[in-house]
């Protein structure tokens, strides 16, 4: 990527979506860009963090982002919020008056949608917001496009005085195809921040002047959008059937059916509807190929169009050429069927926590509790709701798991009577959304224990840092939070907050089960980092003593993935219980001594064969 940032104009490059994204927000004369980690967007920051010209932070969550990009914006530069579909969830409250208000520098929140659901609790569509908030949405097809649309949603936003969003989807943003640079960056000047209070002061006497403009501009982007040329029609030769269709799904379309006419929309927002209409007079059927929701295809119907969309084809999941083909074959009169295809028979392979992952230590503990309601959050932890641990009961959303345990503690009913509550959430969630639900349920006396899991780390995607690290997004030292003493400032009492190490397995079980049985709320904050970061300390790895293995299977329990099963034995004991014995072995390349597993082995099977201790710094990214 080093590459990539010094490269100069009409220079071609291999780049993912997130990297097109990063160099046009650079050309565009972006100044400061905010965003809060989340899969498929990640990359985004991160690649923007490699050029020096903008000043650009993680956030503590996706609203604190998007504030700090209007903040930027109406200081007169340029400036890019960036964030998964859910994100735009947290930072709507912000987003939605500031698309009343108007912004002076290009304002652009690149929202990454997560379709099919690779990495994410649901699948929403985001071109909503367009509606919603009255702004241009645009929606780019690939990297070059990803480029090429993020340079002109500066112009537009600054244009029209709006905020813009581009909708990303995970095939745009991880599949990597050639980009060609047209620019060098735009040194934009700034006047600073000038002051009109009527306008940036959004008390309800301010804001009402403000919505026939907001509407008007409605009316000035539908007919910019009718004349774009991001909007874009392919001809074909076979024209008994077209779509209108946007983003990767164009790709799909023209992979399946390549000689039928086809109307790309870059500009998707407001749409261009006389157009679609003429492109309609074109074709004998009209099909609207949209991920996820029919937006579009119940705009047109509204208008009288006659066409096909969600009654053929599916409402979620990725519209590729498999699922195109036989939905649309029959409006061809054409018959198909699926191809006999035999996949491989692959064992499959659910997802688990790393070898060493100090998430293990808890999750072992609260799979050996009883009576406890679990309410999990989202991040690595979450996979404590799989196997072996089956330790959590739900999960909504972020920093949710400390309100809906206070709720259930609240509206427990007779079955609920002898349960303890319990919600699990980690560092960067619990300073993302979860400060609240815990301030929340001291104010109302709730009776909930919480497992902070600090691994120092956004874990699950890819280890980026956050307010709870020591450092920043640049690797540079910064302020680390103190969890106890935040805690303490909710109104946790001192004596109910506990510090633990996750690897000490019998202190670990033994805290959750002393915390749970407390008349009052009470946190038990973990302290070991992610096994992924280079503040990680390996140590030398462990052995099972083939001849001293009891067959017990504890040590399977802990569900570390560098312990696996090496035989299983059945036995009839003299009462004639049958039992079966697992018999366990170490991979030594995945071991990393953490010497959790040898705390559940109790005939001292497992051993470590020497004292040596060795310190490997890991790339957070590999």
């Amino acid at each position: 990527m080093n590459a990539v940032v010094h490269a100069k104009a009409e220079s071609r490059h291999l780049l993912s979506g997130n990297e097109a994204v990063a160099r046009a927000a650079w050309e565009a004369g972006v100044r400061v860009a905010a965003a809060y980690p989340g899969t498929p967007a990640t990359e985004i920051l991160e690649y923007i963090a490699l050029y020096p010209d903008i000043y650009s932070e993680w956030s503590v969550n996706e609203k604190v982002a998007v504030e700090v990009a209007i903040g930027a914006s109406l200081a007169g530069s340029r400036a890019l919020a960036a964030m998964k579909h859910v994100g735009m969830n947290v930072a709507s409250d912000a987003f939605m008056t500031q698309s009343l208000a108007g912004v002076v520098g290009g304002l652009v929140i690149v929202v990454a949608d997560d379709v099919g659901l690779s990495s994410s609790q649901n699948e929403q569509d985001s071109r909503y917001w367009g509606r919603f908030g009255h702004l241009p949405i645009l929606e780019p097809a690939d990297s070059q496009e990803a480029y090429d649309l993020v340079k002109q949603a500066f112009s537009l936003s600054e244009a029209y005085e709006t905020p813009v969003i581009v909708r990303m989807t995970t095939r745009v943003c991880h599949v990597k195809a050639m980009v060609t640079f047209t620019g060098e960056r735009i040194d934009r000047p700034t006047a600073g921040f000038q002051k009109n209070p009527q306008r940036w002061v959004m008390t309800p006497a301010n804001a009402k002047p403000r919505l026939p403009l907001m509407h008007e501009r409605d009316r000035t982007l539908r007919a910019a959008s009718e004349i774009s040329d991001l909007n874009e029609i392919f001809m074909g030769s076979d024209r008994r059937i077209g779509f209108v269709t946007s983003g990767p799904a164009f790709m799909h379309v023209r992979e399946a059916f390549p000689n039928a006419p086809t109307f790309k929309l870059g500009f998707s927002h407001p749409a261009p509807l006389e157009r679609i209409r003429a492109f309609a007079g074109e074709v004998d059927t009209l099909v609207i190929v949209e991920e996820t929701e029919p937006l579009l295809e119940l705009e047109l119907r509204a208008t009288g169009l006659a066409l096909h969309g969600k009654d053929v084809l599916p409402r979620f999941g990725e519209l590729v050429p498999s699922v195109l083909r036989p939905a649309i074959k029959p409006l061809l009169g054409e018959p198909y069927s699926v191809p006999d295809r035999h996949p491989a028979d692959v064992f499959p392979r659910p997802p688990t926590m790393c070898a060493s992952c100090p998430h293990l230590g808890p999750y072992f503990a609260l799979s050996h509790i009883r009576n406890l309601n679990i309410i999990g959050d989202i991040g690595c932890y979450t996979l404590g709701a799989g196997h072996p641990w089956n330790a959590l009961d739900t999960c909504i959303s972020m920093g949710a798991s400390l309100s809906m345990a206070h709720g259930m503690d609240k509206g427990r009913g007779e079955s609920d009577e002898k349960k303890h509550m319990v919600a699990v959430i980690g560092d960067s969630t619990f300073l993302h959304m979860g400060m609240q639900g815990l301030l929340n349920m001291i104010y109302n006396q709730g009776n909930v224990t919480v497992l902070l899991l600090d691994n120092r780390s956004v874990g699950m995607t890819g280890g980026q840092e956050n307010p709870g690290t020591g450092e920043n997004l640049h690797g540079l030292p910064a302020p680390r939070v103190d969890f106890a003493k935040l805690a303490e400032a909710l109104g946790v009492r001192p004596e109910r907050i506990r510090m633990v190490d996750p690897y000490e397995l019998p202190t670990m079980v033994k805290l959750v089960r002393e915390e749970t049985k407390m008349e009052e709320p009470s946190v038990i904050i973990t302290n070991r980092p992610c096994s992924l970061t280079d503040r990680f300390e390996w140590f030398k790895s462990y052995e099972v003593l083939e001849d001293q293995c009891t067959g017990c299977g504890n040590c399977i329990d802990l569900g570390c993935p560098a312990i696996a099963v090496s035989r299983r034995e059945t036995v009839t004991a003299k009462s004639g219980k049958v039992k079966e014995l697992v018999f366990a072995r170490i991979d030594a390349n995945a071991c990393t001594g953490c010497h959790m597993c040898v705390e559940t082995c109790a005939p001292e099977a497992i051993i470590q064969p020497r004292s040596m201790t060795r310190t490997i710094r890991i790339h957070p990214h590999g």
